[in-house]
């Protein structure tokens, strides 16, 4: 059966070469594997999310990945960070709130030009979480933070499913 669900980010530099292995895959070299077969997720960096570049963005991660759309697309940190070396964390700058609201309309954008089939996070907080669902029209479909027996965020999981939000956990 192999692997079905691809996480992947333009951060990680290696969106290329996985949507290499997928045209391979695709194209015959895993017989009767259908794209619906694969769930495709990758991240919008916080160095370019900036409202005006979200569309750009999730383009270059379809032209990489060699497809139509993406089956998730997650905003990779609740905050803006200047340009500079992608592998800094992100700083914080005034208040995130108002970058994150022009930020996630745009990522609403990209579910009604069918460029991605559902938005999510990654790394966001109870708070930061509510308050986007103060603004927000859809609804996150995950949040995706580290969790593990190590670091279990218990409020955060309740509270995710309490509202509908599926919680996918990294760096176990």
């Amino acid at each position: 059966v192999g692997y079905r669900h691809l996480d992947c980010a333009h951060l990680y530099e290696n969106e290329v070469e996985v949507g290499q292995a997928l045209a391979e895959a695709l194209n015959g070299g895993v017989p009767e594997l259908k794209r619906e077969d694969v769930f495709v997720t990758s991240k919008l960096w916080c160095t370019t999310d900036a409202p005006k570049r979200v569309e750009a963005s999730v383009e270059m991660s379809l032209k990489n990945l060699r497809l139509s759309y993406l089956d998730l697309y997650l905003v990779h940190w609740p905050v803006v960070s200047p340009v500079g070396d992608a592998t800094d964390p992100p700083h914080k700058h005034g208040k995130p709130s108002l970058r994150i609201e022009k930020t996630w309309r745009e990522m609403e954008s990209l579910v009604e030009k069918g460029l991605v089939r559902a938005i999510g996070v990654s790394n966001f907080s109870r708070t930061q979480i509510e308050e986007l669902l103060t603004f927000s029209k859809i609804v996150p479909a995950v949040n995706q933070v580290e969790l593990h027996p190590f670091w279990r965020q218990d409020e955060l999981l309740k509270f995710c499913q309490a509202n509908g939000i599926h919680v996918s956990a990294h760096t176990p």
